[in-house]
């Protein structure tokens, strides 16, 4: 009877067991980190990093939802090199919003809602129009394929009076299907307000090959068309010259 009472028991207690191990996986909460090592870092087509290599990495948080929250970061060169007397070499980005999916007509469409500030901590001599950029951006997708518009709400990364600058991103992710390989596809039009001369299109073509366990690496050719008078840096190199680009990331 005692044996019988026992087996009853386990019987009973292992479907409620389940249960919270069910639960416990279906969180609605996700918390993930990534780094990255790039052979240069650039930025809608302009070289951040003056040719050299960059670290970059951050934090994700994500809720069932759609809400997200993240933090993104990478070092940078751009600012010292456009003047020697500023000191940051730190890129920092606070992020947040929300996507989701949505139907119509049968068709399966992606969205994405959300804010972004683009913070360089350090020192600017007196009178130098600081870089700190805030945007808001939309974007809707579907497929591979991906279009966001992004609006400065500030100057946009030091530009002065460009106040509702601009970035029209179209972007598309093509898996092959054959070594989890995926051909990633971009191109981009930045719009400065009040400075005509500053606005250009960047192009990308690319493949990332995806390991598993988080872990992939990508390469890419990528272009601009941006006046070498304006992206010009204090080294004479022109900031939206043609590359090649290799990354790794690692995605905890």
């Amino acid at each position: 009877m005692i044996a019988t009472r026992l087996t009853a028991l386990v019987l009973l207690a292992a479907p409620c067991a389940t249960a919270l191990a069910q639960e416990a996986d279906a969180s609605p909460h996700t918390f993930t980190a990534n780094v990255t090592l790039a052979s240069e870092y650039r930025y809608r087509g302009l070289m951040q990093t003056n040719r050299r290599p960059a670290i970059q990495g951050g934090f994700d948080y994500t809720h069932a939802s759609g809400l997200y929250l993240g933090n993104w970061n990478s070092n940078i060169s751009w600012l010292s090199d456009s003047n020697a007397e500023v000191s940051a070499p730190v890129e920092m980005d606070f992020y947040g919003g929300f996507r989701n999916t949505f139907k119509l007509a049968d068709a399966e469409f992606n969205y994405d809602l959300g804010v972004l500030e683009y913070y360089y901590p350090g020192d600017y001599p007196s009178g130098f129009t600081r870089p700190y950029t805030t945007e808001v951006y939309a974007g809707i997708g579907y497929g591979p394929v991906f279009l966001k518009y992004s609006h400065a709400l500030t100057n946009l990364f030091g530009f002065a009076d460009s106040k509702n600058s601009y970035y029209i991103d179209l972007t598309a992710n093509v898996p092959l299907n054959v070594w989890d390989l995926t051909v990633n596809a971009h191109v981009g039009y930045q719009g400065v307000k009040n400075l005509s001369d500053a606005s250009y299109t960047d192009w990308k073509i690319g493949v990332t090959k995806d390991f598993g366990k988080g872990l992939s690496v990508a390469v890419a050719y990528l272009d601009t068309n941006a006046k070498r008078g304006i992206y010009t840096n204090s080294h004479g190199r022109y900031m939206g010259k043609a590359t090649a680009l290799a990354s790794i990331t690692k995605t905890f």
